[in-house]
């Protein structure tokens, strides 16, 4: 497994590869993000992203049929987007309606549209829509009584039957510790909660919704009261199944949640530094699928 050492001069809280797996974005509380060039075991630095005022949580690329993309959010309250052209990076926007720590961001389905979402301290979620004549269209949407630490975009999915149209929705996990179901309305023009989920004892620290759209929706979510729990829906509108991931806790808080491209592997990692993975079997339980130690 290749190792980046020594890139940043603080905590690293993110790394994120890109569409082809050629490059991978590092974010730090050095408040900066660096790309990294990745070829098998090689890898060189090519540029180090200055904008920030704060700590950098989270980095996420856009599909590259926008470009070569890049959205970082901050504890400074900032959502910044970076492009690179002709092989120079440049910061090309500035979302900032958030008045506290913005501590997610992630692009939508790239059926959806160039669509970022973004998961604030100060209780809100916002929905940015970025359109080809360069203006943005954010919405700003109440969703957790205390702060959003997370939200995670469902698969694009196509309602079938008269009129069929593209169904729109995505998962934020808070500081209620609660887990909400978002759904986009057509008449009011906006997303509506369509599901709050409760399971978890404390606070809701990552939810990531599976990329598969084989035989039902999945979701995890995983929490400062050291559990995971996979949220099952059988058909669109169906209720959900809580599902532990296992009986017993975990030995630390869980902090991240990651489904392979797949959707049929989950990842998760906590504060004991270790990395496990886990897979469904032909009766429905969850079992390891594998460990990675640091």
């Amino acid at each position: 497994m290749p190792t980046i050492a020594n890139a940043h001069n603080d905590l690293i809280h993110d790394a994120v590869l890109d569409y082809y797996g050629k490059r991978l974005a590092t974010c730090s509380s050095d408040k900066t993000i660096k790309i990294f060039e990745v070829d098998g075991e090689n890898h060189k630095l090519v540029e180090t992203l200055v904008g920030h005022e704060g700590p950098v949580w989270r980095v996420d690329w856009a599909h590259p049929k926008f470009g070569t993309i890049l959205a970082s959010c901050s504890y400074d309250g900032k959502v910044l987007i970076w492009k690179e052209e002709n092989g120079r990076w440049a910061q090309i926007a500035v979302h900032a309606v958030h008045s506290a720590s913005v501590n997610s961001v992630q692009w939508a389905p790239h059926e959806y549209g160039a669509l970022l979402l973004a998961a604030s301290s100060d209780g809100k979620v916002s929905v940015v829509e970025f359109k080809d004549n360069g203006t943005i269209a954010p919405l700003v949407i109440d969703a957790h009584a205390i702060g959003v630490n997370s939200g995670s975009w469902a698969p694009s999915i196509i309602q079938e039957g008269p009129g069929a149209q593209q169904i729109r929705r995505f998962v934020t996990g808070g500081a209620d510790n609660l887990v909400k179901v978002w759904k986009y309305n057509q008449e009011a023009h906006t997303f509506v909660l369509e599901e709050s989920l409760e399971g978890h004892s404390d606070w809701v620290r990552d939810v990531a919704w599976s990329p598969s759209i084989l035989l039902r929706s999945y979701i995890a979510s995983v929490s400062q009261d050291r559990t995971c729990i996979i949220w099952s829906q059988e058909h669109t509108g169906g209720p959900w199944k809580k599902t532990l991931l296992q009986q017993n806790k975990f030995p630390d808080v869980l902090w991240r949640a990651s489904w392979s491209l797949s959707g049929n592997i989950l990842a998760l990692s906590g504060g004991d530094n270790k990395i496990t993975l886990w897979k469904e079997d032909l009766q429905g339980k969850w079992e390891p699928a594998g460990e990675v130690q640091e």
